[in-house]
């Protein structure tokens, strides 16, 4: 029996629409990798690029649980000397609810060139408008709403 590999020319991308509320944040993040590394398909290759395009919208309205927003924190660093920023996530999801459901998907995919690859198939928007009509994507209903 041969191992079945995906070639690039032979995949087939297909647009998925996620709503994000009421959505705890690791849950939303960790099924929204998977559909973007293509772990969904049976046709699924690790190494290579056979995932599908994800639109995440509602992102002001996902849930974090426990006492999340005020104990958890963002970092990174600005790349000087002393240079470590924090911003509390209470702060981020009130003023950058796309940019926290943003990099907890970031965080959850490889930490390669493919991995980078499958994050620009992803869209996040903050309220329910999005640009990609035209591609009539496919409401997608994830499991894990509280």
């Amino acid at each position: 029996m041969k191992t079945f590999m995906q070639k690039a020319e032979t995949k087939s991308n297909k647009w998925y629409l996620v709503d994000a509320t009421n959505m705890p944040l690791g849950r939303l993040a960790s099924q929204v990798a998977a559909i973007l590394r293509g772990k969904n398909k049976p046709e699924f290759t690790p190494n290579t690029l056979c995932g599908d395009h994800v639109i995440i919208i509602n992102t002001d309205k996902v849930v974090l649980t426990g006492n999340k927003l005020e104990d958890k924190y963002y970092r990174y660093h600005t790349g000087y000397v002393g240079g470590l920023k924090e911003i509390q996530y209470k702060t981020l999801m009130r003023e950058h609810s796309d940019k926290a459901v943003y990099q907890a998907v970031k965080k959850m995919l490889p930490k390669n060139a493919l991995g980078r690859q499958m994050l620009t198939y992803l869209r996040v928007y903050k309220d329910d408008k999005h640009e990609q009509i035209a591609q009539k994507p496919e409401v997608l209903n994830l499991e894990g709403r509280r």
